[in-house]
């Protein structure tokens, strides 16, 4: 007599070709390949958690730099100007107030320069 799946056994192997659900080819049917594809997939998505993070702050640093480079100065010394002139904004928002609202960033980018000088 051959040896089936116990209902534990059946139940972990229908959530992980559940979870597999979509991929292509043997790695949405085949038990061993579904398993080694959502283990990896778990480790790029954990990975990507923490990658999202960082390309957002990259993505505001580029917005504000150009946005800085308009009025005439440069993104570090921007910086520099808001932590010196005590302006509690992050760069999530000091992006934002550049593109929504140019005429408040550009009062900033004047307190800043004021701070430095």
């Amino acid at each position: 007599m051959r040896a089936t799946y116990s209902q534990p056994g059946r139940q972990r192997k229908n959530r992980i070709l559940k979870r597999a659900k979509g991929f292509r080819g043997g790695r949405s049917r085949l038990i061993r390949t579904a398993t080694e594809a959502t283990e990896r997939a778990d480790a790029f998505a954990f990975a990507g958690r923490r990658q999202r993070k960082r390309h957002f702050r990259q993505l505001w640093i580029a917005r504000l730099s150009a946005a800085v480079q308009a009025h005439g100065m440069l993104y570090s010394r921007f910086i520099h100007g808001v932590q010196k002139a005590g302006i509690k904004l992050n760069r999530k928002e000091l992006s934002e107030l550049a593109i929504h609202d140019p005429n408040t960033f550009g009062k900033l980018v004047g307190q800043a320069k004021a701070a430095i000088a």
